[in-house]
């Protein structure tokens, strides 16, 4: 009996210690074996998204962690996840928060909750740790001013224009997914009416102003884009690393939708401490400064002070005022689903 008592008595304490914010004891321990590892490998994660760049120097500098990184989009993150399973190449990946939920479903994640989880808002975190947005971006008009004249400021504006639009893979892309969400919100749509974006977007097809060019610093570089769909952080970081007189970066005027990224640790991890640390140091002060400097907005913001350049490179405010996040999360899991199948059905159909 007394043996139970104990046993039953250790396992609620364990439970409690893993829900509990980890102590400093917790984090020299991560650290420690996150150095024996020496690596931490990532998926999604590249230098020129959200300045990925300065935390892998900072992991580098500050614990030894070596660090490579594959390109790839949220869906095929997951899906690599899975296919590897015990031969896993990757430690970490960051994906759209509607793909949080479903790579737990799949069960290729394991959770870790980093010392400031309190910080994190309850609507952007998994109750277990699994998932916790980073940051949040939302959808903005990327604009290549010297092939643009007039200068769309709205989802309207688009529909009169002469230039091509690009929306990027709506099967793959978090961001392509959330741009049609943001077009639709515009148009009198939500989470479970997908219809008005897709409708935009098929009369732009029609129009034959529909390019499938992916909005990438590469293509924006090349003037491959004329007017990209992207988030706002993406934008603005395009815009500085290329030119800053070549590009114009707005919210859309008519309605736009806010969303975020969360890192997901995976389950099959090589090196799964070396993942954690990187966890609890993007959700740090320092991390989360990390990800302001790629203009990208904290999700700790409120318990930060960012510096007075980094704060003046952000969008103003006022551009935010019809912005809205994802209110039905169940329903829009649901619809991002449902929509390449969609988006091949009523607008890609219309560019043949």
């Amino acid at each position: 009996m007394k043996r139970l008592l104990l046993a039953s008595l250790l396992g609620s304490t364990i439970a409690l210690a893993n829900a509990a914010l980890a102590s400093d004891t917790d984090l020299k321990g991560l650290e420690a074996a996150a150095r024996a590892e020496g690596a931490v490998n990532s998926v999604g994660m590249p230098d020129t998204w959200a300045n990925w760049k300065d935390t892998w120097v900072d992991l580098n500098k500050l614990y030894g962690l070596k660090h490579l990184d594959t390109d790839m989009s949220s869906a095929q993150e997951i899906a690599k996840f899975a296919a590897e399973k015990d031969n896993a190449s990757a430690d970490i990946g960051d994906v759209g928060a509607a793909f949080g939920p479903i790579a737990v479903k799949q069960g290729v994640t394991q959770a870790y909750k980093p010392s400031t989880w309190e910080q994190i808002p309850v609507w952007a975190k998994d109750p277990d740790g699994h998932w916790m947005l980073a940051y949040t971006g939302s959808i903005a008009f990327i604009v290549n001013k010297k092939l643009v004249k007039d200068i769309p400021t709205s989802w309207a504006d688009l529909k009169k224009g002469t230039y091509k639009v690009s929306a990027g893979d709506v099967s793959t892309a978090a961001q392509a997914v959330n741009g049609v969400l943001a077009a639709a919100i515009a148009n009198g749509g939500d989470e479970k009416n997908i219809q008005p974006g897709l409708e935009l977007f098929a009369e732009l097809a029609k129009q034959g102003r529909l390019s499938l060019a992916n909005p990438t610093i590469q293509t924006l570089e090349k003037g491959e884009v004329e007017v990209g769909v992207v988030w706002d952080f993406n934008g603005l970081s395009y815009r500085d690393q290329i030119d800053p007189t070549r590009f114009e970066v707005l919210i859309p005027s008519d309605g736009s939708v806010i969303s975020g990224y969360t890192t997901l640790i995976n389950k099959y991890a090589k090196n799964p401490n070396a993942a954690k640390l990187a966890r609890e140091y993007i959700l740090s002060d320092a991390g989360q400064i990390n990800l302001a400097k790629g203009n990208a907005r904290p999700i700790r913001a409120e318990h930060l002070t960012l510096p007075a350049d980094v704060q003046a490179k952000l969008l103003p405010q006022a551009q935010y005022a019809k912005v809205q996040p994802i209110k039905d999360a169940a329903a829009w899991e649901a619809t991002s689903k449902a929509l390449p199948q969609l988006w091949q059905e009523q607008v890609i159909i219309n560019m043949e």
